[in-house]
């Protein structure tokens, strides 16, 4: 009777496992998030294909040194402005801000908002390619 009640418990945690694991790794592939490098991220700017740029800084960063081609859409309003500004949620996106951190939660943010190919590239101090400064 024990060996029986072993089993199955092994048996339950193992199908619960499984199936987290299963739905975990379908958020992850569906997300539409990345978090890539900035080689990546020339890379793609580089490949011939659309993507829009977005930064996510403040005005006044912004101003002062941006990448070439970049949208201005602070991290504090990608709520209010993305679906005007960026139409197409199946739009390949590059997210930059300073460092990362926002970056990071803007993506998520448009994630969130229904966007299906949204990357994450960082912050623009790790950014080697050139800017433009003002």
């Amino acid at each position: 009777m024990k060996q029986l009640i072993l089993i199955m418990f092994l048996y339950l945690i193992a199908g619960l496992s499984s199936g987290c694991e299963g739905r975990s790794g379908e958020n992850a592939s569906n997300s539409g998030y990345q978090k890539i490098t900035a080689g990546q991220a020339k890379a793609i700017m580089d490949d011939g294909n659309p993507y829009i740029l977005v930064d996510v800084r403040t005005k006044s960063e912004y101003a002062a040194q941006h990448i070439k081609g970049a949208l201005l859409i602070p991290n504090n309003e990608i709520k209010t402005r993305a679906e005007t500004e960026l139409p197409d949620k199946n739009a390949r996106i590059l997210v930059y801000c300073r460092s990362g951190g926002r970056s990071a939660s803007a993506a998520r943010t448009l994630i969130g908002l229904g966007y299906t190919d949204v990357k994450d590239f960082g912050g623009i101090m790790n950014w080697p390619y050139g800017t433009i400064k003002n």
